[in-house]
Order: C-alpha cells, then sequence, then structure tokens
C-alpha cells in the first residue's frame, strides 16, 4: 500500500452539528487572549490564526481527545487558581544560565545576562521589529507540519497567540545548559508562550524548565535539530501547584542528529503534554520520556500524554518511555504512535506505558499505536496497568524496612526505566532525590 493511499480518522474532519455555536466558542476564546500585531512574526501569526478558525477547537468526541476533557482549555477565560508557596528549586547544584519569565513574558531584570559562548538567545518580544530575524523561517513552520494527519488546535491558537519566548540558535557547544525559570504574577494568568529551538550541524544543548506557568498555559517549542546535533531537553513541573496547562513539542531530526526530552510532572490539576517529532534524516534519533506522580488528595489530577513519532529515514531509532504513578482517584492517560514510512528501513521504534496504581478508584487510560509501511523493522509496544507487588513488599518488611520506606523504593524501581532517559548523571541523581523526597513526605495509600 502507498503513503498516499493511506487514510486514517485522523485525516477526516467531521461535519459536526451545531458548527456555529462552536465558532462562536472559539471566537470567544480568541477575544480574551491580546493578540499580538505587526512584526516579523505577523505573518505566521495569521496563517495559525486562519488554520485555527478552519479546524476549530476541540471537542469531547475528537479522537485525540477521547480521553481528557478539553473544556478547561477550550473556556474564553482561565479560572483563577491560588498561587502556591513554591517548592524547593531544582538543579541548584548546575551551573546554568537562568532565563526568567513571569506569566509567560521576560523579565530580563531577573535573568543573567543572555551572552553565552556557542549560543546566540534572543526573545520573541525583544525582537518584534527585526525584519532579518533568523527565527523567521522556523516561526510556526514545523507546528504547521505537525498539524497532519491529527489537528493540533492548541499549537495553531499558539502560534497566533504567543505572548512571548526564547529564540536560541545553538552554534557549539555551551559550558553550561540554558536554564527557563516560569513564575507567577497573578492567579487567573492565561499564559502562552513559545519557543525556537535552532540546533546547527554538529552542535550540542541543554534546556531545563522548572517553574509554574500561570493559572492557565499553552506552551509550544518548535526544535530544528541539522545533521549531527544533539538536544537535551528536561522539565520539571513543579509540585502541589494547581493549573490547567497544555504544552507541545515539535522537533525535526535531520540525519545522525539526536532529541532527548524527559518531563518530570508531580500533581497539577489538567495536563496535556504532546511531542511531534518527524525523523527526516537517516541514523536520526528521538527519546521521549516521563515519569509522573499524582495524587488526587492533593487536588484533581488528570495528566495526558500525547506522541506521534514519525520516522521517514533509514537506520532512525525512536523511544518513548512513559511511567505514571497514581493514587486516591487520580487519571493518568498515554497516546502513543510510532508512524514508520515506507522505504524507512532498519526503524528501531521502542513504546512502553506503564502505570502504577496506588489505590482501585485510580485509572491509566492507554492508546498505544503502530502503523509501519516498511518490511525491516523493529518495532514495539506495550502498556501494562498493576498495583504495588505484595511479593516485593514482604522482602523488604522482613528485612525490617518500614512499610512505608518500602513503598518509596518500589515506586522509585518502577519510575527507574524513564529516569534513564536523562543522560546527565548529576542532574537524574537530583531528579531521584526530588523524588524520594516527596514520596517520603507522602507515604500513605
Amino acid at each position: 500500500m502507498t503513503e498516499a493511499a493511506v487514510k486514517t480518522k485522523d485525516e477526516v474532519t467531521p461535519q459536526v452539528s451545531g458548527a456555529p455555536k462552536a465558532a462562536d466558542a472559539l471566537e470567544a476564546r480568541l477575544a480574551a487572549l491580546p493578540l499580538p500585531k505587526g512584526g516579523w512574526s505577523a505573518d505566521a501569526r495569521s496563517e495559525a490564526l486562519a488554520r485555527l478558525r478552519d479546524m476549530g477547537l476541540p471537542g469531547p468526541r475528537d479522537e485525540y481527545w477521547r480521553f481528557t476533557d478539553p473544556r478547561p482549555f477550550n473556556a474564553p477565560e482561565a479560572k483563577p487558581l491560588p498561587i502556591a508557596d513554591g517548592a524547593s528549586p531544582l538543579f541548584t547544584s548546575r551551573d546554568k544560565l537562568t532565563l526568567v519569565f513571569v506569566d509567560g513574558v521576560f523579565d530580563p531584570s531577573a535573568s543573567d545576562d543572555l551572552s553565552l559562548e556557542g549560543v546566540e538567545i534572543s526573545t520573541l518580544k525583544g525582537t518584534h521589529d527585526d525584519a532579518d530575524h533568523w527565527a523567521k523561517g522556523l516561526y510556526g513552520a514545523l507546528e504547521t507540519a505537525g498539524q497532519k494527519p491529527a489537528a493540533r488546535p492548541f499549537a495553531a491558537l499558539n502560534t497566533a497567540a504567543a505572548q512571548d519566548g526564547l529564540l536560541i540558535r545553538v552554534t557549539g557547544t555551551p559550558s553550561k545548559p540554558i536554564h527557563v525559570l516560569h513564575r507567577r504574577g497573578s492567579d487567573d494568568a492565561d499564559v502562552v508562550w513559545h519557543h525556537v529551538i535552532r540546533v546547527e550541524e554538529g552542535a550540542e544543548a541543554t534546556l531545563l524548565e522548572t517553574g509554574t506557568v500561570g493559572a492557565r498555559s499553552n506552551g509550544v517549542i518548535e526544535a530544528d535539530l541539522a545533521k549531527g546535533a544533539r538536544l537535551h531537553m528536561i522539565a520539571a513541573k513543579r509540585a502541589a501547584d494547581p493549573k490547567i496547562g497544555i504544552s507541545h513539542i515539535f522537533a525535526r531530526v535531520d540525519e545522525g542528529a539526536a532529541i532527548k526530552s524527559f518531563v518530570l510532572s508531580v500533581n497539577g490539576n489538567v495536563m496535556r503534554n504532546e511531542a511531534i517529532i518527524d525523523m527526516v534524516g537517516d541514523d536520526a534519533v528521538a527519546h521521549v520520556a516521563a515519569a509522573v506522580l499524582g495524587d488526587q488528595n492533593v487536588g484533581p489530577f488528570h495528566h495526558d500524554d500525547t506522541v506521534f513519532i514519525t520516522h521517514g529515514a533509514l537506520r532512525g531509532e525512536s523511544r518513548q518511555v512513559f511511567k505514571k504513578v497514581l493514587k486516591n482517584g487520580a487519571t493518568g492517560v498515554f497516546q502513543g504512535k510510532i508512524l514508520v514510512k515506507p522505504g524507512a528501513q532498519k526503524t528501531d521504534g521502542y513504546q512502553i506505558s506503564q502505570a502504577l496504581l496506588l489505590d482501585e478508584r485510580s485509572q491509566f487510560l492507554a492508546k498505544p499505536e503502530l502503523e509501519i509501511y516498511a518490511d525491516d523493522v523493529a518495532c514495539s509496544h506495550g502498556s501494562t496497568t498493576g498495583a504495588i507487588d505484595e511479593d516485593a513488599l514482604f522482602y523488604f518488611r522482613s528485612r525490617g524496612i518500614p512499610r512505608e520506606r518500602a513503598i518509596v523504593f518500589l515506586v522509585l524501581s518502577f519510575l527507574a526505566d524513564a529516569l534513564e532517559e536523562v543522560e546527565d548523571e548529576g542532574l537524574r541523581d537530583e531528579i531521584n532525590e526530588r523524588l524520594d523526597a516527596w514520596l517520603t513526605d507522602r507515604p500513605q495509600i
């Protein structure tokens, strides 16, 4: 079967009754946002707005929203949420370039100087009138390409309405990571931020993201990796901070390049993370992983990871490793797909999604998919849901380890595969220590 002959239900736009009402809802959503005007990104924003109006906001019957209610994201305005006490910061032991965003807008007075060898850094808002900026050809381009076969309306909304963001061009190997620190300034901030990253041939960089982003947030990272480039992205969502958030990674990975993304998410409210990665060059590598912990006794918890990785060249390697620990009625979602195009021989695609349910009220909803049009590949997927292993728990107890501490050990062991996707051992150890501390503080099942 040829690629052109392949049709999925994601490519078919259903005729929905009540379309005027849906259009009104979209216009109300747009009216509540301060849409930027003019500047070098004006054409990309206008095109994104047209795409959004064409596709509309998602509804509960949309295939890619069947497990997550889109209404909190569709609402015209963000519901005010209290600003929680800040947790102690992560990555304190690492020398890094820290760039602070308050309610999605860059704060130069709280940030380090933008100068760093091997990298050029500017901001979306700060370059508004720079008609020749290098990001002009990239802003919105990967998001546009990622709209097929499945529509991603909130990404189009982001491109149209982003208030600010980083424009990062990596030309070498910076001596330290770039750290994006988000802070909240208002309890009803509706934040839209957009980063564009270009990693040039043979260059390498690490991007860290911590903090909290508004009462509701919509983020996009467009990452374009040239031949032999490497990009490491590690995001840590702050514990005990209630929020509504959706984030997107759109990446294009050229020959011999590698992108590795890891997300640590602890509590929240309604969270959805999407990763859409196009492996266009031979020997490209894409690893996407997450460790998620949700306790609905702390607050409402619904966490959705949706991943789409396309292999379009020879000998590509992809890994999707998602581990979720859920308790007291928390809900976890995983939707992951590996698409292998015709001619993408020697593809190695691996996908695993697992949930550890610490009570009978929590649930894990999974939809793993493989779509393969090449005959010399090694692709696999698996999804499991289970409870604490009582035999392993007994083993620890029989050696004098208290039940609560034994559970911490078992949970950390369960999450270990996801943490292994963080290449930097120091960063990995700090994340593991934070998980240990959080679990120790909340041992009850």
